[in-house]
């Protein structure tokens, strides 16, 4: 039998390296399937080829550890699971690990005592293996490789290619970080593939990264009731590291509607290193069964799918506190939702429709009005325009807080007022159709809120900023029949203060007017000369 060549892997990969060759990956397989097929396939191999490299460089670290000890006792350690889950490493049955696959990438074929095996469904076997080793995995992972749909030579292909990735180098701790960064690129790669659809699962890190920076979870309960691929809990789990705390400080709760969209966050959070409990043992919609009705939580963050028209709605839900909201449109179901979830103490973050902050449609004038007097809406953002590549409708975050008192929340009493920021006017266009936030406008924002409530990291106490920002209070939210837009609470920038003497700036913009006229005119003679020559 011939002998199959493995190519040789790097030593390590940097994360450019790893992108360039799985998203390559990924291109095998795009004509085949469609867009959300090809995802669940790719995100599974990635992960699977980090757990077996992680796994392998543990292996090693045994064998270094134990050098010299008894041959017997060595091989018995390398096969202990504890010595893995141990340091952070999921154990890898042999089915499972990469080498296995990779001497099989193209199938196991029929012998006297076997059927033949397609790389597939080996594939799948090292899925079900994974899961069963490992409890945090149960239910996670995509078994689809074997399907007839699945076209095993390019799968194959697909595996042999992936021998040239490396996850490992520093240990566990750095190679779960450098899957997460590829895994979170892969989701903003396959989000922008697949257009509008791509908004279910991904929400663009700038925006999760504006409500993380002003809620600034230290500890307690994080809940999203559509948790999509789980980049609220990831980036939550980032503010902590950059803080140098402990990311165990925080639970995370989550529920998602679809099915492979909640075992892409399953699998995301696992990457993370982060307890996927909280999103339940199923996929399942938050309001028609919610799988945590008793929880408090003490942040929630989220980005609901926009006017839903089509929604499982009661009546006489509890949740609508402030008013029914219509049939036609979720969006004030899931505010009033967020906000029953809320602990006494608890603040929330809610990315919205500009809509949202003016309709008076179905009675969501009425409901919005019955919150602001409330008191619970603590601020509005108005965001910049194409930060979303799947949808061009402009953004808003509304702000919530059960308690605006000083005291857990800010040293400031708010009681009363809304803090409204325009950042329309920020951020900068990546490509044609896609804008972002620079991280100093980030902070600009996030900064603004912090000293509006007075948090132990604000630098320096608010002001309003014409133009920009400005603390209303219940009383001109009220004159302004209840409309939230910040534009019109924050008015026009300032002008500039302009000291060139009349006569001076009149002489100045006519000598540049004429010099431009004078250019336009030589320029003119140039090209007509130009065009005599070609005739």
């Amino acid at each position: 039998m011939a002998k199959v060549l493995v190519p040789m892997p790097m030593e390590a990969s940097t994360p450019r390296e790893l992108k360039d060759t799985l998203w390559k990956a990924a291109d095998k397989l795009r004509g085949s399937m469609d867009a959300s097929q090809y995802k669940d396939v790719v995100l599974g191999l990635v992960f699977l080829k980090y757990v077996s490299d992680a796994f392998e460089e543990r292996r090693d670290a045994i064998r270094e550890e134990l050098s010299g000890e008894d041959e017997a006792y060595l091989a018995e350690t390398l096969e202990d699971a504890d010595e893995y889950l141990g340091s952070g490493v999921f154990w890898v049955p042999a089915e499972a690990r990469w080498e296995y696959l990779s001497r099989h990438a193209k199938g196991i074929p029929a012998s006297s005592t076997n059927d033949a095996q397609s790389i597939g469904e080996l594939i799948d076997a090292a899925m079900r293996a994974l899961m069963q080793a490992n409890e945090s995995l149960v239910g996670t992972l995509p078994v689809l490789f074997g399907r007839d749909n699945v076209e095993q030579r390019r799968l194959g292909e697909l595996v042999d290619l992936f021998n040239a990735a490396r996850f490992t180098g520093g240990g566990a701790s750095k190679a779960r970080d450098l899957l997460g960064e590829v895994y979170e690129y892969f989701l903003d790669k396959f989000a922008k593939a697949e257009g509008k659809r791509g908004g279910e699962f991904y929400t663009p890190p700038v925006v999760v990264r504006t409500l993380v920076e002003i809620l600034e979870p230290h500890s307690g309960r994080v809940y999203d009731p559509c948790c999509g691929s789980g980049g609220m809990f990831v980036q939550t789990e980032k503010f902590l590291e950059g803080h140098k705390e402990d990311p165990t400080n925080v639970a995370v709760y989550g529920q998602e509607l679809n099915e492979r969209t909640w075992r892409m966050a399953k699998m995301n959070l696992a990457i993370h290193g982060i307890d996927s409990q909280g999103l339940g043992s199923r996929w399942g919609d938050t309001f028609a069964r919610d799988i945590h009705p008793d929880m408090q939580a003490d942040y929630v963050m989220a980005n609901p799918p926009f006017n839903i028209k089509d929604w499982a709605r009661r009546e006489d839900d509890p949740r609508w506190v402030y008013g029914v909201p219509p049939k036609r449109n979720a969006n004030y179901a899931w505010m009033q939702h967020i906000l029953s979830k809320l602990a006494p103490n608890g603040e929330a973050g809610v990315v919205m429709a500009n809509g949202t902050m003016t309709t008076s449609t179905s009675g969501e004038g009425d409901i919005r009005k019955a919150m602001v007097e409330g008191d619970v809406v603590q601020c509005l953002v108005a965001l910049p325009g194409q930060l979303f590549r799947a949808t061009g409708i402009p953004v808003c975050v509304w702000f919530f807080a059960k308690n605006k008192a000083a005291g857990k929340g800010g040293s400031v009493d708010r009681r009363g007022q809304v803090l409204f920021i325009d950042a329309r006017e920020l951020g900068h266009m990546i490509d044609r159709v896609e804008r972002t936030l620079s991280e100093e406008d980030l902070q600009r924002i996030a900064e603004t809120f912090r000293s509006w409530r007075g948090r132990p990291s604000a630098v320096g106490e608010y002001e309003d900023v014409a133009g920009f920002c400005r603390s209303a209070t219940l009383e001109e939210i009220k004159a302004a029949g209840y409309a939230l837009t910040p534009g019109r609470y924050v008015g026009v920038p300032e002008a500039e203060e302009d000291d060139e003497p009349i006569d001076q700036k009149i002489a100045r913009l006519t000598g540049e007017l004429t010099a431009a006229l004078d250019e336009s005119e030589r320029l003119d003679a140039v090209v007509r000369e130009q065009l005599g020559r070609l005739g």
